[in-house]
């Protein structure tokens, strides 16, 4: 035997073992190398502690109900402790089964996924990953997305490191207030919502398991654009959490068997009908803290809408302005359509403009034989137009006067004819309907905390976008008088007090010809008391009135009470000639009723930040007292009245008790229908170009303006008391439906005598023109009085709008 050649062998391969082992020692300093070169800029893990998400700032109504959303990521954050077991079961089973058992990484799981790589790389398929759930937290939250294995030591490196640090439903609550689910949804809360309408704790089997289909590909698994692949990612969940043994084989079969039904919930205004009110809060939130706290913040708004009253509000007003309308006549379709073509499709993609959500775009087929309209809806539906529902579409014509009503359905709409329809029973009648071109607003509010209540800027969010409610500036023509009216008996006059009706002329300034206002109804009374000055709205009484006391004596009370910020000491302006909006003009009348306390419109009751700390509260009284852990027969806190004095409550009520008038026996008279204690006032400016009518209860001030948005006539024969006034009686018809007749408040220091409501002088309890008339102390009939000035103190002003014609009539 040849032993020399045995030692040889021996020390060849002794050699190749020190050299393999060399190798791999070099190989695994090398791993240790490039893992330390690779983890060295890692970022710390630490910054999970203070995770705070973009989350969606969300707008509630008094009693809780969701108006509206702001968000650029839409999510709820939710802690893991009120997040439901199924729901945690539901991404375990999906995304990472042995996740409550491995340190950050699954060592089985990537065997299984690399085993399924080697075939998908023959294949040419999309490499599949195994990251677990620590995983995808790594890379969402501290890496990138890019499909580089380096990237994928580096998430594996911080899966292990976070794991180490956090506990496990800490890294589960990151992760599902963290993911995309698709449909502009981040986290399984708010998917949730937007999928199905429901909260976390209201899901299914079979609705947790869509979720979980989720993240691996939203938009592969959508309901609406892959249900096939969707329905079968969840099924596939389904029976992963029967294989985990989450739910039982019959759960899963019954949830199997559940159709898939999802929803598409738009981001934004939330509530029917509120658009205005809540585009209102988004400006203010926008003003008040930034771009940033609004879409990301994640405030919760508490506004002070009341939904049953901003209901009746915006169907008081439509009804209004539909009534205008009508009484002016049809305009014609919208459009036209070829009948003989793909009639359909035309109205599908034309859409219902609007904005309500009953109307319905159609066109029209032909005629019946009983004089009906045959018309067909963008959905392939046939119906018709009873002709009955067409009596009001007389032909418009110039200066808002109409044609001869119809005799004819041919005379209103032809085939081919584009328009707008709405159900008026279950039987496929239809009625015919135009979007009206004149437009409007109405606000009611608290008058003793200044809280919006309701507010719409408009005939519908959809067709404009303007709110006429807090933008548009518009002459309040009479509405303006009872300041007049205000500042005259703060000054030595009563309600009795006379005034002359008659004939009036300014001078305006050099060069400019006599300035002199008309009365409507171009006559005279005479004189007359204060009160029937009010009630009829007179025109030249009220500014000899303004004359005998000064403007520059009014001016202070429109601004003082926030109707005006600046207001010129003109004479056109005692009959509403200076603009201002009709929550600035509601505002004033409500501090009228409130008996003279200055008040702030507000939209918002309380604003909270992400982690429900209040850093806004409309009502800023301090009650230190108010949270008594017990109770021990100790006194109700009587909290401070915080709000400025500042005007007379004697003579606050005594307006209010002129508007009563008003509303009695006045321009307002169509409201005192509702039988119950009402004042207000209408209000027209020059030429009819802007309607009003502001009035109130005890309780509950509204304001409602109706104008074209370009300034012009209404029509020859409308008014405040026409227009306007019919919408305040419709609101207050219905807001007040279940209220008790609450007599308004008489503050101290109020004196009634008994007096005729025309001359204004005392009489017996038989006279049928009696009233309780209310007089300051010493000011009552009788009493000796200073002697009135009746010369002329102040002049209308140049570039007034309001010359000779109506001059703010009503």
């Amino acid at each position: 035997m040849n032993w020399d050649f045995l030692k040889d062998r021996r020390r060849v391969l002794y050699l190749a073992g020190l050299g393999g082992v060399g190798v791999l020692l070099a190989g695994v300093l090398a791993v240790v190398g490039y893992v330390i070169a690779i983890s060295s800029d890692l970022p710390s893990v630490e910054a999970l502690k203070n995770y705070e998400p973009p989350v969606t700032t969300r707008v509630y109504a008094g009693d809780g109900t969701l108006l509206g959303e702001y968000a650029r990521e839409r999510r709820i954050f939710v802690p893991i402790t009120f997040v439901p077991k199924l729901v945690t079961e539901a991404f375990t089973s999906a995304e990472d089964k042995n996740f409550y058992n491995h340190p950050g990484i699954d060592p089985s799981g990537i065997m299984r996924a690399a085993v399924k790589d080697v075939f998908y790389l023959i294949e040419g398929r999309r490499l599949e990953g195994a990251s677990t759930i620590t995983q995808q937290v790594a890379k969402n939250f501290l890496l990138n997305s890019e499909v580089k294995f380096s990237r994928k030591v580096r998430e594996a490196i911080l899966a292990v490191r976070i794991d180490a640090t956090y506990p496990k439903d800490k890294i589960l609550e990151l992760y599902l207030n963290e993911i995309f689910l698709g449909e502009n949804s981040y986290g399984v809360a708010a998917a949730a919502l937007n999928y199905f309408g429901k909260s976390l704790d209201e899901l299914t089997i079979a609705e947790a398991a869509y979720l979980a289909a989720l993240p691996k590909a939203p938009s592969n698994y959508s309901a609406r654009t892959r249900y096939k692949a969707a329905l079968e990612r969840r099924n596939w969940v389904i029976g992963q959490m029967a294989d985990n043994g989450y739910i039982t084989d019959e759960q899963a079969r019954d949830a199997i068997a559940t159709p898939l039904v999802t929803q598409a919930r738009p981001l934004g205004i939330q509530a029917e009908d509120a658009d205005y009110f809540v585009e209102e809060i988004r400006r203010i939130l926008y003003q008040k803290y930034g771009e940033h706290a609004l879409y990301d913040g994640g405030l919760q708004v508490r506004s002070t809408l009341d939904t049953r009253l901003q209901n009746i509000a915006v169907n008081a007003l439509r009804a209004g302005l539909v009534r205008y309308d009508h009484r002016h006549g049809w305009r014609g379709a919208t459009n036209t359509v070829d009948i003989n073509g793909d009639w359909k499709a035309v109205l599908a993609a034309a859409g219902n403009q609007s904005g309500i959500e009953t109307w319905r775009i159609a066109a029209v087929l032909g005629f019946g034989s009983d004089k009906s309209v045959k018309i067909g809806l963008a959905n392939g539906a046939r119906a018709s137009i009873p002709f009955s529902e067409l009596a009001w579409a007389k032909k418009a014509l110039k200066d808002g006067y109409t044609g001869a009503s119809p005799v004819s359905p041919q005379e209103v709409v032809k085939p081919g004819d584009v328009v707008y329809v709405e159900p008026v029973d279950g039987k496929g009648h239809y009625g015919l309907r135009q979007i009206p071109k004149v437009n409007g607003a109405i606000v009611a509010i608290d008058p003793h905390t200044g809280r919006v209540l309701a507010l719409s800027g408009g005939f519908s969010f959809a067709s404009s976008q303007f709110d006429r409610a807090m933008q548009a500036k518009r002459q309040p023509g009479s509405a303006f008088k009872p300041f007049v009216f205000a500042a005259a008996l703060d000054n030595g006059y009563t309600p009795s007090s006379l005034v002359e009706d008659g004939p009036f002329s300014a001078p305006q300034g050099p060069g400019l010809p006599m300035w002199t206002p008309k009365n409507f109804e171009k006559s005279f009374l005479g004189p007359i008391t204060l009160r029937r000055t009010l009630v009829l709205s007179r025109n030249l009484a009220t500014i000899r009135l303004a004359s005998q006391v000064g403007m520059p004596v009014i001016v202070p009370y429109p601004v003082k009470m926030g109707v005006y910020d600046h207001l010129d000491p003109f004479l056109s302006n005692a009959i509403g000639a200076a603009e201002t909006t009709l929550v600035r003009l509601t505002l004033g009348y409500a501090e009228f009723v409130n008996g003279g306390r200055k008040l702030s419109a507000s939209l918002v009751d309380r604003i909270q930040d992400r982690q429900g700390k209040t850093i806004y509260r409309h009502d800023g009284r301090d009650c230190s007292s108010c949270n008594q852990p017990n109770w021990h027969n100790q006194p109700e806190p009587l909290l401070e009245d915080p709000r400025e004095q500042i005007l007379d409550p004697r003579t606050a009520y005594q307006v209010v008790s002129m508007m009563q008038g008003v509303v009695q026996y006045g321009t307002g008279a169509s409201i005192a229908v509702i039988k119950k204690p009402l004042a207000g006032k209408t209000g027209t400016s020059n030429d009819a170009k802007d309607t009003w009518f502001v009035g109130f209860s005890p309780d509950l001030v509204c304001g409602v303006f109706v104008g074209y948005d370009e300034p012009v006539s209404l029509g020859h024969h409308e008014q405040g008391a026409t227009v306007a006034a019919p919408v305040f009686r419709d609101f207050m018809k219905d807001a007040l439906v279940d209220a008790l007749p609450t007599p308004f408040r008489v503050p101290a220091g109020i004196s009634f005598v008994r007096v005729n409501r025309i001359t204004g002088q005392p009489t017996g309890e038989g006279d049928p023109m009696g009233i309780d008339e209310a007089f300051k102390p010493g000011t009552e009939p009788g009493v000796a009085q200073g002697p009135i000035d009746d010369t002329i103190t102040d002049r209308s002003g140049p570039g007034s709008d309001v010359g000779e014609g109506t001059g703010g009539l009503y």
